[in-house]
């Protein structure tokens, strides 16, 4: 399963982190929705009912667009079917966060998107899992490993301006960056998890459209068993990415073959903070030690996750979301004073989540 994730990229940086390549080779960054980047919250700790950033293909909203072009979209957590009649989602009786990849055709609220092409990409840096113990239940954050090349966003910064006076160099006064310029900047920052999901648009009366997604899970692989034995179906890269969305030209039989248990995510213990989803802060995604409930030593991944959260600017940032779910819900547990460096990084930087 997979009920509480972990967004805090700011707007233009998930855009910058999605971009794609088109059939020609070109290299894009899909823009949000009309009005979507303005939805969007970053969070540490978003819930069922938040809403989080979603990619699909333009097509979805102009029946015109090339079948390669992408858009990113604000959607809520948790589908409402199309053909739903209350004028109340709240009034759904079933909840539809996750979606069983094996129940998909059996069941009208999943199967109609489905024949729909209405096929998605949730992202999320990564999501929460909690393994059960005797007495309680241990969280663990769960992600992509990211490569020593990722968490440069100071190389990136340098790159752009090196472009900029290299424009000023060759043509005269100084101008505005093009958008392909800036499509020319590589993204080294944090490797966003890619699940694969689907989405529908229901409509109530005389209101909105709203537009809303589920996560699609699988059995878990080989190294999460031991947390949970569920986890998002994960689509690895870019390529498998491309397939998902496809629906024009990968029928939808095909594409839940895709949909497999992958031994690709990293993980590590974090603190009980996050149980009560009231709980938004760099705390919720600090790496724990079971045993002594301080620092830990860091793994690789785990650095240049702390490294990416530090290179972060915190000015002008939203204040985190609120949260109305209870799931998980407990009394936060008192932390240590921050001993080490790793901790020093978030708990003495007043880390928001980013906003521009």
């Amino acid at each position: 399963m997979c009920g509480r994730t972990a967004c805090t990229l700011a707007p233009d940086e998930v855009r910058r982190a999605c971009a794609f390549g088109k059939r020609g080779g070109q290299r894009r960054l899909p823009r949000w929705r009309d009005g979507d980047a303005e939805k969007y919250r970053p969070s540490y700790n978003k819930t069922p009912q938040s809403t989080s950033p979603v990619l699909l293909p333009q097509r979805h909203f102009d029946k015109n667009a090339p079948e390669d072009e992408y858009v990113l979209a604000s959607m809520r957590w948790g589908l409402i079917p199309a053909w739903f009649r209350e004028n109340d989602p709240s009034k759904m009786q079933y909840s539809t966060s996750n979606c069983r990849s094996e129940n998909i055709l059996e069941k009208k609220s999943y199967k109609d998107p489905l024949v729909k092409g209405q096929r998605c990409v949730i992202l999320a840096d990564g999501f929460y899992e909690w393994k059960r113990q005797e007495k309680t239940k241990q969280p663990f954050f769960i992600y992509f490993p990211q490569a020593p090349t990722q968490m440069k966003t100071e190389d990136q910064d340098d790159r752009k301006s090196s472009l900029s006076n290299k424009n000023s160099e060759t043509e005269g006064p100084p101008k505005e960056a093009s958008e392909n310029e800036e499509e020319l900047v590589e993204w080294n920052g944090w490797r966003l998890l890619t699940m694969a999901g689907l989405f529908d648009c229901w409509t109530p009366d005389g209101g909105e459209p709203l537009y809303t997604y589920t996560v699609i899970t699988v059995n878990a692989s080989s190294n999460l068993k031991g947390i949970h034995d569920r986890m998002p179906a994960i689509l690895d890269g870019e390529e498998e990415v491309r397939k998902w969305l496809n629906y024009g030209e990968v029928k939808s039989l095909e594409a839940l073959k895709m949909l497999q248990p992958k031994n690709i995510l990293t993980f590590h213990p974090v603190s009980s903070l996050v149980n009560n989803s009231r709980n938004n802060s760099p705390e919720c995604i600090q790496p724990l030690d079971l045993n002594s409930k301080k620092e830990p030593k860091p793994t690789a991944s785990s650095k240049m996750m702390m490294n990416w959260l530090a290179k972060g600017s915190p000015s002008k940032r939203k204040e985190p979301e609120p949260c109305d779910s209870k799931e998980h819900e407990s009394k936060p547990e008192v932390q240590p004073k921050p001993k080490g460096a790793l901790q020093q990084w978030l708990q003495g930087s007043s880390k928001k989540p980013r906003t521009k």
